[in-house]
């Protein structure tokens, strides 16, 4: 029997995921403040960057910086985005504890998004593994599988080629897998079908559900995947972030909306909403003039939250 009341782990994406579609650059100085302030509201793992080339990505050629900092706060685990080896050799020389390396269920996307095929994907991550076991590193390698429920490329993803990609990934040397809805076509029945499905193939090397609210559905596709076990997810300071194959959709599940309602349900008691909230408004200072999403910020917290998220 599942246990309802295992704690959630909140991983936030938005110096990575949130920022890389932003154009004016974050300071680096900004974003070790935002990872600091995170740490000390309760979150334990942030990705941090992605070890990309600077022209490609100028807002994130800071990411051993700020990686850097976030290996000296206790308790968190700082994540990467590398979507090929020499990416992953600068993760591993950073000292990441985690590396995610994206695939794309598409063929269209995965070519347009990483000018890799799948298996061509499947294939550096078999070369990752290498290096990673031939350093001594213990940088776990995630896989994560996306556009895993549709895209707006392709349309219709087959579940069937979802499965295959998350045992190939597991096959070539992945520690563990996850699924990400990338232009936010899921909905909670796809999402209960899907990570059965992926559940009865993978167990718990399947990891961590990753949520885009374009169409206002990332909260209720969470709890359709912690009603299956899955206790990490995914999630960005003010919902920032998004693809840009799906142009007009918001972005991530907004973390401080996520926190909400993981620690009103009891299953992150150690998070601090109000201090994610306040951050929030900070980031939002800082990104002026770009789209920033979520709603708790609209309304702020109920004036008895503490008691009530404290209840059994």
């Amino acid at each position: 029997m599942l246990n309802d009341a295992a704690p959630v782990t909140l991983r936030e994406v938005g110096l990575r995921d949130g920022l890389q579609g932003i154009k004016a650059i974050l300071p680096t100085a900004r974003k070790i403040e935002w990872v600091e302030k995170e740490h000390a509201a309760g979150v334990r793992e942030i990705e941090v960057g992605s070890f990309v080339p600077a022209h490609l990505l100028p807002q994130l050629a800071d990411t051993a910086e700020v990686l850097a900092f976030a290996r000296t706060l206790p308790g968190l685990v700082a994540s990467v985005l590398v979507p090929n080896l020499k990416g992953a050799e600068h993760a591993l020389d950073a000292g990441a504890d985690l590396m995610l390396i994206p695939l794309s269920a598409n063929h269209a996307h995965s070519l347009a998004n990483l000018r890799k095929t799948p298996d061509e994907v499947v294939a550096e991550v078999r070369r990752i593994r290498a290096a990673r076991d031939a350093s001594g590193a213990r940088t776990v390698i995630e896989g994560g599988v996306g556009t895993a429920f549709g895209c707006t490329l392709q349309g219709r993803v087959e579940p069937d080629e979802v499965l295959r990609l998350l045992q190939a990934l597991l096959d070539a040397g992945a520690d563990r897998v996850s699924l990400a809805d990338t232009v936010g076509y899921a909905d909670p029945d796809m999402v209960s079908k899907l990570f059965e499905r992926a559940l009865r193939l993978v167990g718990d090397r399947l990891c961590c559900g990753h949520f885009h609210d374009t169409r206002g559905l990332a909260l209720a596709n969470i709890c359709a995947a912690m009603a299956l076990g899955i206790s990490r997810f995914d999630a960005s300071l003010a919902g920032i972030g998004g693809c840009p194959h799906a142009p007009g959709a918001s972005g991530n599940a907004a973390s401080e909306d996520l926190a909400y309602m993981l620690a009103a349900m009891g299953r992150a008691p150690d998070l601090d909403v109000a201090a994610l909230l306040a951050l929030r408004g900070e980031v939002a200072q800082w990104l002026t003039g770009e789209p920033l999403h979520g709603a708790l910020w609209r309304a702020g917290l109920p004036k008895d939250f503490n008691h009530h998220a404290s209840q059994p």
